[in-house]
């Protein structure tokens, strides 16, 4: 059974740094795109990157310049580096891959919480 695991968040001051990763595993055949999601308290789940399997990056306009997103093929894992945080970042953070084990489906992690405070 196909399960992505999220690991990295926690509390950070503005202006500083953290690293997310998911992991997926579980009679994988093949991973299509990978993304990172948020949803901050109160609001709708928002799309903050994507990565494809050809490794095209795309972002949300609020992050650009400040998050990487990144894989490794090997490892079956998704990277969010995540720069010059602020506040308005504190969001729990959901990974989502796209992928064949062996019919294609998509697929969600548990989340993890980024909280950036003072």
């Amino acid at each position: 059974q196909v399960q992505l695991r999220e690991s990295g968040g926690g509390l950070v001051q503005p202006g500083g740094s953290l690293r997310l990763s998911c992991a997926a595993s579980g009679g994988i055949v093949s991973i299509s795109d990978m993304r990172w999601y948020r949803q901050a308290l109160g609001k709708q789940r928002e799309l903050v990157a994507v990565i494809t399997s050809t490794g095209t990056t795309n972002y949300a306009d609020s992050v650009k310049g400040r998050f990487t997103i990144s894989r490794d093929y090997a490892k079956n894992t998704v990277y969010l580096q995540m720069n010059n945080l602020k506040p308005e970042d504190t969001a729990v953070y959901y990974c989502s891959a796209d992928i064949r084990a062996p019919a294609w489906s998509n697929y969600w992690g548990q989340g993890t919480q980024v909280t950036v405070s003072s």
